[in-house]
């Protein structure tokens, strides 16, 4: 299972492995905080990007197809799909206030494309 959860929410049992994805270390977060497992900042939009959409919904779609295209050849992107084949559940974090249009969604929608052609793969090879 994969959720979306804002790095500064109450934090769960049931979120799992918790990754951030921001490039930058959110405000008023501890860099020494136990409460993020891992920080893949690689996997987060390039700072031309995200300086460009600057969360501005009006630009949300073509945000996020330009944020899909960086990803095609992102090796951080292929670290995160396999700690989501480690872990049970894992938790994306991020720290934008707009819970709808931000690299986490589009993130998610990436990674479980990923991950089920991955599975699709791995039966086709098992046959």
């Amino acid at each position: 299972m994969i959720k979306l959860k804002r790095v500064y929410g109450r934090i769960d049992v049931t979120d799992g492995f918790r990754v951030l994805v921001d490039r930058l270390w959110p405000r008023g977060i501890r860099s020494s905080t136990p409460n993020i497992d891992k920080w893949l900042k690689g996997v987060a939009p390039s700072d031309e990007l995200r300086r460009w959409f600057a969360h501005d919904p009006k630009k949300w779609a073509t945000f996020k197809s330009r944020y899909k295209a960086e990803l095609k050849d992102n090796h951080d992107l292929d670290k995160l799909v396999e700690i989501a084949t480690e872990n049970d559940t894992i938790t994306l974090l991020f720290a934008a206030k707009d819970e709808k249009h931000n690299n986490a969604v589009v993130l998610l929608d990436v990674l479980k494309r990923r991950l089920a052609h991955a599975e699709k793969a791995a039966r086709k090879a098992a046959r």
